[in-house]
């Protein structure tokens, strides 16, 4: 395509994010499930497991994370907290493609463990932030918090580990979700140990086509090393809230096919 000028760009993202950014995504995008809930527990504890089983098509993921729910009475947090092992051994029969019932129960009791020792998921990633001052070092302390129990080897490929290169879109995508304020009334902003101008983004598919053509990315693989490239992109054009131009690049590579 035409080189297109940074004041250009700015514009042209700027525009599409105001289209993008509405409500209105909320009725085809994952973030709909912790939408559903109240409490702050539960739209964390709904939002990460959701956000876990949010690769391939959407309906396929929101109704996966509905059935979820409802396997956990439709109050995640109480079931954190209170499920008996024999409530646990009934999530064996969830699977989404290859997100399977040893996986799920691997979560929820390392979610139990985490939650017997922090008030709130937050504070676990609010943690590796503090130290480093990066997402990067925010995800790696989850992970590392995440998986302390005996975690079945099948299931640290669902936990995205940016120190060995992943891009952790889903990680990326949930922080997106906890962290930036709800100005749309899309995003919640429930913690606020982490600025929205430390965010990364969430790249897909979709968004890391549509960054191509307009430069943003020159890498060809979606590894971390593309993520902080993109992000550093979108933080020239928004140093605040870079990552609110992820409504600009998913809308334009789902809805426009741009």
């Amino acid at each position: 395509m035409t080189k297109i000028t940074p004041t250009d760009l700015k514009d042209f993202l700027d525009e599409k994010y105001s289209l993008y950014a509405s409500p209105r995504f909320i009725e085809t995008d994952p973030i709909q499930i912790p939408r559903s809930f109240s409490k702050k527990e539960d739209i964390e504890i709904s939002g990460f497991l959701t956000a876990t089983i949010a690769w391939g098509q959407r309906p396929q993921i929101i109704g996966s994370a509905k059935k979820l729910m409802r396997l956990m009475d439709n109050s995640p947090f109480e079931f954190i907290v209170q499920a008996s092992v024999k409530e646990i051994k009934t999530l064996s029969a969830f699977y989404y493609r290859t997100f399977n019932g040893t996986d799920c129960i691997a979560f929820i009791k390392s979610l139990q463990h985490i939650y017997s020792q922090n008030e709130t998921l937050e504070s676990v990633f609010e943690k590796g932030f503090a130290e480093t001052q990066t997402v990067k070092g925010a995800i790696s302390n989850f992970r590392s918090a995440f998986t302390q129990l005996e975690f079945p080897h099948r299931s640290f490929k669902h936990i995205s580990n940016p120190m060995a290169g992943s891009a952790a879109k889903r990680l990326n995508m949930y922080l997106r979700w906890m962290v930036r304020p709800p100005k749309e009334n899309v995003d919640f902003g429930l913690w606020e140990t982490i600025p929205p101008s430390a965010l990364m983004l969430p790249l897909d598919v979709h968004s890391g086509r549509v960054a191509r053509k307009l430069g943003l990315l020159q890498l060809k693989q979606s590894s971390w090393k593309a993520v902080e490239q993109v992000t550093s992109k979108l933080r020239i054009l928004d140093p605040i809230d870079p990552v609110k131009y992820d409504f600009a690049l998913f809308g334009l590579g789902v809805f426009e096919k741009f």
